[in-house]
């Protein structure tokens, strides 16, 4: 396994494409706005290293024995998506936000599944080739990006139908060694921190649509692919001398737009190739397993729980018997969140390949909770820490010899506690509820794996109406219809 030297050197050796605020990056691991995602990802391999976590961070490898870091496992039972779940909370509570990695392991997952039946069905030998990707990426202990969300376009067309044919990745041209595709993957957790590019699917498809039924892997600096990074609020606090002003001073995370012009994939990197009637497993089974990787979020929102009882006490309204419900509130609700993710793990099956999958069911009623109750436990912060989370001053002004002695006077709340102190702790709020944060734990909520109405459309699908209906009209002595 490498440490969070070695990740940061591998990094440094990759030649990646990326461009923000209409330039290319020349230096893209020490840029100021991109470090801080960087530090993140990190830190998942820093925690592999440490005893006190080798459980829930590293497992062993089914392939070869050997241990490896837990973002490259497939699970083998019910305790490793436990451990998956229980891993995710541990690094949001010590990072404050998205670490990134949870959508590369979700992919290899998904694919390890999919790319089996794929075999059994097609004779091919989409599951072997696999197998041999796996084992490079776990020798090398490498961060694997997660692609699957396409542009779209008009969302009313399917894939063949739309003005720009790029709008789904597909298929240009399909060659003795390989295929050349060309398109785009949105909203890219990590992109520029990865050092693979996984692609998948965004849809199930039908055979009109079959150029577009690919999923494959490739170098994230592999030719033709490019990074645009995403803005998000408050981003260019990060370009600032001052930390005060960043409320989370190391940790970040970040979004890109994957632009692949005309980029050659060789056959033996290759997962599915127009198999379209496997493409809607393929999203399903991956958008289960990123449903129960929200776990995270209930450790992002231990930490906003922390830091609001913390402002809570720093205004000296702690013992007021409505701010103390709140703050149950607020824990009952993160509870909530981490049991979805606990249940759908430990009600598990294994599939024909070995792997075991979540239940879908529970996985989508537990991103469904994700969708809602962050903002919740957001919006209760907000309410106990006060306006001040929006209208404090500036770091500068703070240090300043002009204005700094009226803002230590007139911002001080509990006596025994500095404005500074004070200060950082709203920060903190701000960064996780509004700033760049909000990104990893609210609109990743929001949209993360699928949108609140994906959710809905799987529950439907997923719920057993005929057995609910049955039970009630035998109770009631009523023949079935």
């Amino acid at each position: 396994m490498m440490n969070a030297a070695q990740y940061e050197e591998s990094l440094r050796e990759l030649n990646l494409v990326v461009y923000m605020f209409g330039k290319r990056v020349k230096n893209v691991v020490d840029d100021p706005i991109i470090r801080p995602s960087m530090n993140a990802v990190a830190k998942t391999y820093e925690m592999a290293e440490l005893p006190e976590y080798e459980d829930l961070m590293t497992a062993t490898s089914h392939i070869t024995g050997n241990k490896i870091n837990r973002f490259t496992h497939i699970h083998q039972d019910t305790s490793d998506l436990i451990k998956k779940a229980k891993m995710g909370r541990l690094l949001g509570a010590n990072t404050g936000c998205c670490f990134q990695r949870c959508v590369g392991v979700d992919a290899l997952n998904a694919l390890s599944i999919v790319t089996y039946n794929i075999d059994q069905d097609k004779k091919t030998n989409y599951y072997d080739r696999f197998i041999k990707y796996l084992t490079f990426v776990q020798e090398n202990d490498f961060t694997c990006d997660g692609a699957m969300t396409d542009p779209k376009g008009d969302r009313s067309l399917p894939p063949h139908k739309q003005a720009d044919p790029d709008m789904y990745m597909h298929i240009v041209e399909e060659r003795e060694d390989g295929i050349v595709v060309r398109g785009a993957k949105a909203h890219q957790t990590g992109a520029v921190n990865s050092h693979e590019i996984i692609v998948m699917p965004t849809i199930a498809m039908r055979s009109e649509d079959r150029d577009y039924a690919i999923s494959f892997a490739l170098p994230s600096d592999a030719e033709g692919i490019k990074y645009i990074m995403g803005r998000q609020s408050c981003d260019t606090r990060k370009l600032e001398d001052s930390f005060l002003d960043r409320g989370n001073s190391y940790f970040g995370g970040h979004e890109a737009l994957c632009v692949f012009d005309n980029v050659f994939v060789p056959w033996e990197r290759v997962f599915m190739c127009r198999e379209y009637e496997f493409a809607g497993q393929l999203v399903e089974k991956f958008a289960s397993y990123h449903r129960q990787s929200y776990a995270c979020k209930s450790g992002v929102g231990d930490v906003l729980i922390g830091a609001t009882q913390t402002a809570a006490e720093y205004n000296g309204v702690q013992k007021a018997s409505h701010i103390k419900d709140k703050i149950v509130e607020m824990n009952h609700l993160n509870e909530t969140l981490f049991s979805g993710a606990i249940s759908c793990g430990a009600e598990g099956k294994k599939e024909p390949s070995g792997t075991f999958s979540v239940d879908p069911l529970l996985a989508n009623v537990s991103k469904q909770n994700v969708t809602r109750m962050p903002y919740e436990i957001a919006r209760l912060s907000q309410d106990i820490a006060g306006g001040l989370i929006v209208t404090l001053p500036s770091a500068e002004d703070y240090r300043s010899d002009e204005t700094g002695p009226w803002i230590e006077k007139y911002f001080k709340g509990n006596a025994a506690v500095s404005t500074e102190d004070r200060f950082k702790i709203l920060r903190l709020i701000e960064n996780l509820t509004l700033g760049t944060a909000a990104v990893g734990y609210l609109t990743e909520s929001m949209h993360g794996a699928g949108s609140p109405q994906a959710q809905r459309v799987m529950i439907s699908r997923l719920v057993d109406m005929a057995k609910k209906k049955s039970l009630a009209q035998k109770l009631c002595g009523i023949e079935p219809i």
